[in-house]
């Protein structure tokens, strides 16, 4: 049986439950063995337009965020490989650690509209089938020439990961926005206090 594996990285500063939400309905939807959500070194496209909380950090909060979530993994293979995040690269690492495995590149509709600037999109393209996370109502996608993909409608939440470092920053509740496990992660490292 051939494994169907996931990938679904971002710089996740902070996670919050609108990538839970996106994650646990793309698992079930493509019955996936595994999905890992891969924490960004340098995410090469935020780079420069705003500080960026540490790698480990923010591997922490979405270890905290999967712990005991079935299927669901926190993977750290950008952080360990060091430099610019790039989506190929981590493809490759996973095709070269699963033989055989379908793969699968995770992304909100937004992203997708963004691919002609990735880095080596081809190889991403050749490696995996393109996962767009949609919205109720939203427009369905026009079929990406040189793709393969699929649309999965997830429930709309509206929650930022700028909104909520500015609330931790300010002192406001992120209860329910995040969960509890991250809220404590990021108490106890004083994640956004200075933003």
């Amino acid at each position: 049986m051939t494994q169907r594996i996931g990938v679904f990285g971002g710089t996740f500063d902070p996670i919050h439950i609108g990538h839970l939400v996106a994650a646990v309905n793309v698992r079930y939807s493509l019955q996936l063995d595994r999905l890992l959500l891969v924490v960004a070194n340098v995410p090469w496209q935020k780079e420069g337009s705003r500080p960026i909380t540490a790698a480990e950090d923010r591997f922490a909060m979405v270890s905290a965020a999967v712990a005991g979530v079935p299927g669901l993994e926190a993977s750290r293979m950008e952080i360990d490989r060091g430099g610019p995040s790039y989506t190929a690269d981590t493809l490759a690492t996973v095709a070269a650690s699963c033989p055989g495995a379908s793969l699968f590149t995770v992304v909100g509709a937004d992203v997708a509209d963004s691919l002609d600037s990735w880095e080596r999109a081809s190889e991403v393209a050749r490696l995996s089938t393109l996962v767009v996370v949609n919205r109720p109502g939203s427009v369905r996608m026009a079929p990406l020439s040189g793709w393969r993909f699929v649309e999965i409608e997830v429930p709309n939440l509206e929650v930022s990961s700028t909104d909520l470092r500015s609330r931790a920053a300010d002192g406001r509740p992120l209860d329910y926005l995040v969960p509890e496990s991250v809220v404590q992660v990021i108490q106890a490292r004083g994640l956004y206090a200075g933003e």
